[in-house]
């Protein structure tokens, strides 16, 4: 692209470097700015990826050089940081989930539609190599028509292993909020858009002990459910099931799987840009593994969700991780834990379109065709 767009990052922690890698490999985007409320640590990155700025939060907003600002905060400060860019004149690409609550995502989307600039936001996986082809393998008829999904996030939290997390077990945390945006946005790129849920969901574990360094021995009071279990009536009629859970230690279920009227679909875990992918249609006695159609399947094109919102910017076309479908997504995780308290089922509205499916094979560094 002859005028790349000029990217800033707002929180340079663990998955900065990730997006940093990503933007490295794109001609469509330069990083001009990082910056952290702990400015050491955006120097640091800054000098790691050659970023020719390391700056405040409020020095990167008030930048004219920076046309996206990429929040890659954590998600209770979302909203704020959104609105701030969106005041500023930038467009936004948040880190999942979109906000909070969903009266804060309402309100971002409403002042950015109002102020002419576009929201996007993560999981942006769904655009790897790996989930494309399953939805063209859905799109050809594969499997048939798809009747039933099954989704399972299943493992025992993040104190283990992650340096900082505390904030996984907080509100706006837990395994739903945290992993189910990966799950939820595959389902919807793969199937379309939500109808109504239905949610269960426990405090498995009242307290958690951190036995990762560098705060081992620290203790932390679980405020949102650790286990939560969902149903989901998809606008197709199809119907979905979906566990998400900090609460399990061994299992051995698939990711996620789609039942179709002429066979199943193994779609790779959706917190990937790679496969396996498998197929196994009525009448065959194995499922055969298919090869993948579309090459961004490397680890190092982890921001593609915002590659493809420049050329979006660019072009004029829509963005696919857009701020509607990470909306539907947010709604449908509140949905999840509102029924889980009152035994209710919840209409989701705002159903958004698929995103467009990427062309496949394209050249190395390409996003359009």
């Amino acid at each position: 692209m002859e005028n790349p767009v000029r990217i800033g990052i707002i929180g340079c922690g663990n998955i900065s470097a990730a997006y940093l890698k990503t933007f490295q490999n794109y001609a469509a985007v330069t990083t001009v700015a990082v910056a952290d409320i702990d400015i050491a640590r955006a120097e640091a990155r800054a000098a790691e990826f050659g970023v020719p700025k390391a700056t405040s939060v409020d020095g990167l907003l008030s930048d004219p050089d920076v046309e996206i600002v990429v929040n890659l905060t954590t998600p209770q400060a979302h909203y704020a940081i959104t609105l701030a860019a969106i005041k500023a004149g930038k467009h936004v690409y948040n880190e999942k989930p979109l906000t909070v609550t969903i009266a804060e995502a309402r309100e971002a989307l409403d002042a950015a539609e109002a102020a002419g600039v576009r929201v996007g936001c993560a999981p942006g996986t769904f655009l790897g190599g790996g989930l494309q082809t399953c939805r063209q393998l859905i799109d050809e008829g594969a499997i048939g028509r798809p009747v039933a999904a099954t989704a399972f996030m299943l493992c025992h939290g993040h104190e283990s292993w992650h340096p900082d997390p505390e904030f996984y077990y907080k509100i706006g945390g837990g395994p739903m909020m945290d992993m189910g945006p990966y799950y939820l946005t595959a389902l919807i790129s793969l199937l379309g858009g939500i109808k109504t849920v239905s949610g269960a969901a426990a405090i498995t574990e009242p307290e958690r002990t951190i036995t990762s360094q560098p705060k081992n021995g620290t203790k932390i009071d679980v405020e949102t459910p650790d286990h939560v279990a969902g149903t989901i009536q998809f606008q197709n009629g199809a119907i979905g099931t979906i566990i998400t859970s900090f609460a399990i230690w061994h299992a051995g279920y698939p990711n996620i799987q789609i039942f179709g009227t002429e066979g199943t679909l193994t779609v790779p875990d959706p917190n990937s840009l790679r496969g396996p992918i498998y197929v196994q249609r009525v009448g065959e006695s194995e499922r055969r593994e298919v090869p993948l159609t579309h090459n961004n399947s490397e680890g190092d094109r982890w921001g593609i969700g915002v590659v493809d919102l420049a050329y979006a910017i660019r072009s004029g076309r829509p963005h696919r991780a857009s701020g509607a479908l990470a909306f539907q997504v947010l709604s449908a995780m509140h949905g999840f834990l509102d029924s889980a308290k009152d035994g209710q089922a919840r209409q989701i509205n705002g159903a958004p379109e698929r995103p467009a499916p990427l062309p496949s094979s394209l050249p190395d560094g390409e996003l359009d065709a």
